[in-house]
């Protein structure tokens, strides 16, 4: 079977906690998109890994996991990432590998990232990975792939390149030679197994689904699973959304459910604090809000999702009521949709409803029953608007702060 795992917000709903628990199942985890600009934080007794290109499943010992062709790769950073890995115990030769049809990153395009956000009248907030710039390329046909880094013919295109990029890539080219596969042939190896589809960022910052132009360069919503995986449409066989009690967003864009600093200020930076709301990749500090229900609706339907897992449900303890946004005020009128109009968005008034709190700590909670009643009321109240069953609940950043009410994995 084949799981997509995406995230259903504006990234960092914990989908490499989610995937990390299910990788202990799974015999391969593909990631399909983006690229060094995403983070993971996953925590395993005391040792914390930090992961930015590798999928999570990498800790395990009988995985395979790979970059898969819908990826754009810095090769340096994979490069130190990976070193990383090693000095933390994780033996990952042999069980790592990367598409040939991935592109590469070179030096240039992050200098070129950085200006051109500069030079937008309305700057994006880039992370300045290059990754735009990569997309750019590979769009227009320009872009450099690994299967290119490798062909006998590479030293043509490699001399047309920049000092600076020419020995990146010359440096790179025989680190990374044992890792690169064809991914199509490789999934063979891998059918009638339960094997991880790993998006990257959220389904709001889908090029095409997201608040454009405040989205990520790639495809991170379910529908570019298939080809970044190297499978083909009739081989996806499941889609797990991943999101949070709550929202965050990083960088600039339409956030109609974020907290008002004058009036809810206590409450946001409880929550910034205790969700530790702030960037894997860049450390910037996360904008965060109200669980926005009519943004999760809408990324659950445009994905096809059949199940949610909802993280960060601890960070709500102790708090006597919340409200969730079920709907949007523009203009005056009521609008209970996700409109595409960014400028719509921005001018939006969220319209939220209460709910109650509950005192009691979630941190030790292992089985759903034993959620405080108004935990539960809460995650019903999630699965009602949405329509959509919540199998999986996080209450902690440690892997045992996790219990399944029904298996993501088809039978």
């Amino acid at each position: 079977m084949n799981l997509v795992v995406i995230g259903t917000q504006w990234g960092d709903e914990g989908k490499g906690k989610i995937v990390d628990y299910l990788s202990e199942q799974a015999a391969g985890i593909i990631r399909y998109s983006g690229g060094a600009n995403a983070g993971h934080t996953i925590v395993h007794g005391d040792t914390t890994y930090k992961l930015h290109l590798i999928p999570s499943g990498v800790i395990y010992s009988h995985t395979q996991v790979v970059l898969g062709t819908g990826m754009v790769i810095d090769l340096e950073s994979l490069k130190k990432e990976l070193a990383t890995l090693t000095e933390q115990g994780i033996e990952w030769e042999g069980r790592l590998f990367i598409s040939d049809r991935a592109h590469i990153v070179l030096p240039s395009y992050k200098k070129m990232d950085v200006e051109i956000d500069k030079q937008r009248a309305r700057p994006i907030g880039t992370t300045g990975r290059g990754i735009g710039v990569t997309y750019a390329k590979k769009a227009s046909r320009d872009g450099f792939r690994v299967a290119d880094l490798l062909s006998p013919a590479a030293d043509s295109w490699i001399k047309e390149l920049n000092q600076e990029d020419q020995s990146y890539v010359i440096a790179m080219r025989e680190f990374i030679r044992p890792m690169v596969i064809d991914l199509t042939e490789f999934n063979r190896d891998l059918d009638g197994k339960k094997v991880l589809l790993e998006g990257a960022q959220g389904a709001l910052l889908d090029l095409d689904t997201g608040t454009y132009p405040f989205v990520s360069s790639g495809i991170s919503s379910a529908a570019g699973a298939a080809v970044g995986s190297g499978f083909g449409p009739r081989d996806i066989h499941g889609v797990l959304g991943v999101c949070k009690a709550y929202s965050t967003r990083v960088g600039n864009g339409p956030f109609p459910s974020q907290f008002n600093t004058d009036t809810e200020g206590e409450l946001e930076k409880h929550v910034r604090e205790v969700g530790r709301e702030y960037g894997v990749t860049t450390g910037r500090v996360r904008r965060c809000g109200y669980l926005d229900l009519v943004a999760l609706r809408y990324t659950c339907r445009v994905n096809s999702v059949d199940q949610l897992a909802l993280t960060h449900l601890d960070v709500y303890d102790g708090i006597e009521e919340l409200q969730v946004c079920i709907g949007y005020e523009i203009d005056g009128q009521r609008i209970e949709h996700f409109p595409a109009d960014v400028a719509a968005l921005e001018k939006a008034r969220p319209i939220n409803t209460t709910l109650p709190g509950w005192k009691e700590s979630v941190a030790e909670v292992r089985d759903f029953e034993k959620l405080p009643a108004n935990a539960k009321r809460y995650i019903a109240f999630i699965e009602d608007f949405v329509q959509t069953p919540v199998s999986i609940v996080s209450v902690g950043y440690e892997r045992k702060q996790t219990f399944v009410r029904s298996s993501p994995w088809k039978q």
